[in-house]
């Protein structure tokens, strides 16, 4: 081959890929879309009615449960690129399709009057397209049920030899009791490169009538994960605490749960190192009549208590992956807390664990 013509293939093969990686980035950045600052939510009503079940009442125990099911990929095997693994989507369908439903049906066991599941997917290559929602859906026939999109990305061409692609997911709430209102509230995420990394982020709030007129208003969040950015986390957490606060002064019984993706059982920083998601919860942004359910545990308690959440960057090995509390219950003080417990199943579906908090309203 002479040099005139390798000049010319080299040349060539430069130029098509230069084309095809600008027009990948031209392709995301005309993809990408956020969401509304507002949504109103659609209300799913039960598929089977309850007889009876009209209104909360005062003085009447309840229980709400919170877990983040991984989109269906975290079997304990499964190690996550974008904490430092290997894998970037779910081993198979059928795999994704199991683990989707071993989260629920461990969920549905406690019997909840509240279940709160974060990372649900609708369609994802991630997770080979299982509709999530409708696979929990067969086992919560009874419930009211919304659907709060958190993301709904363009693809994503990375890790190379297997893209995450694209993802349409996000947070479903459900309720024994009817659901009288609905609505996203959009979280304040990075407006430079990283947005297409971290993308959306978002909380649900649901109100649920109860028999003396005040209302319980429950705050469904997951917010960011990657984001490295402190005004991003203080931007997120302080919209939050707002609007939690507001919901309060107006009245009503208030509860947020879901994945804070901050350490919310230690109260001052570890030594450790320290991943954008294990900041310590600021407590100083709680609202004055607000307190994490998990603070009210002794130091000893707490200690006992498992984590609720695992490092991906390595298959779980006990003893040796690293674990933090990142999901947790944050409520008013017109609320009595009850029981609160981080059930232990060795991160057999995800890589959180489910969080079980059980209640009453005061007078």
């Amino acid at each position: 081959m002479s040099k005139r013509k390798f000049f010319w293939i080299v040349l060539l093969t430069l130029l098509l890929f230069l084309v095809v990686v600008g027009g990948y980035v031209i392709y995301v950045f005309l993809a990408y879309d956020r969401l509304p600052k507002r949504m109103e939510l659609k209300i799913f009503p039960p598929k089977e009615e309850s007889e009876g079940v009209t209104a909360l009442q005062v003085g009447v125990e309840y229980n709400a449960v919170t877990y983040n099911i991984g989109f269906g990929a975290y079997t304990p095997d499964f190690s996550f690129f974008m904490d430092g693994g290997t894998e970037s989507v779910a081993a198979s369908a059928e795999s994704v399709t199991a683990a989707v439903d071993g989260a629920a049906r461990c969920v549905h066991r406690l019997e909840p009057d509240f279940a709160l599941f974060q990372e649900v997917d609708l369609k994802a290559t991630r997770s080979h397209y299982v509709n999530e929602f409708a696979l929990i859906n067969r086992l919560f026939p009874e419930y009211w049920r919304i659907f709060a999109v958190n993301y709904d990305s363009p693809f994503l061409f990375y890790p190379i030899l297997e893209p995450h692609g694209r993802t349409k997911a996000g947070m479903a709430t459900y309720s024994r009791f009817p659901i009288e209102t609905a609505v996203r509230r959009a979280l304040p995420i990075s407006e430079n490169f990283d947005k297409f990394f971290d993308l959306d982020r978002c909380f649900s709030v649901v109100t649920v009538p109860v028999e003396n007129g005040k209302k319980l208003v429950i705050f469904h969040v997951h917010l960011s994960a990657y984001s490295e950015d402190a005004r991003i986390r203080e931007g997120q957490t302080n919209l939050l605490m707002h609007s939690l606060d507001a919901a309060y002064r107006r009245g009503n019984y208030v509860l947020c749960a879901g994945d804070f993706n901050h350490d919310m059982k230690n109260l001052t920083q570890s030594a450790d190192e320290v991943f954008s998601w294990a900041h310590v919860f600021p407590r100083e942004s709680l609202p004055k009549h607000f307190f994490i359910v998990q603070d009210l545990f002794s130091e000893k308690e707490k200690a006992a208590m498992p984590d609720s959440s695992r490092n991906a960057d390595i298959p779980y090995i006990p003893g040796e992956t690293m674990t933090i509390t990142l999901d947790a219950f944050i409520v008013s003080d017109n609320i009595e807390p009850i029981n609160y417990r981080i059930i232990n199943h060795g991160f057999l579906y995800s890589d959180h664990q489910p969080v079980e908090f059980s209640f009453r309203l005061k007078n």
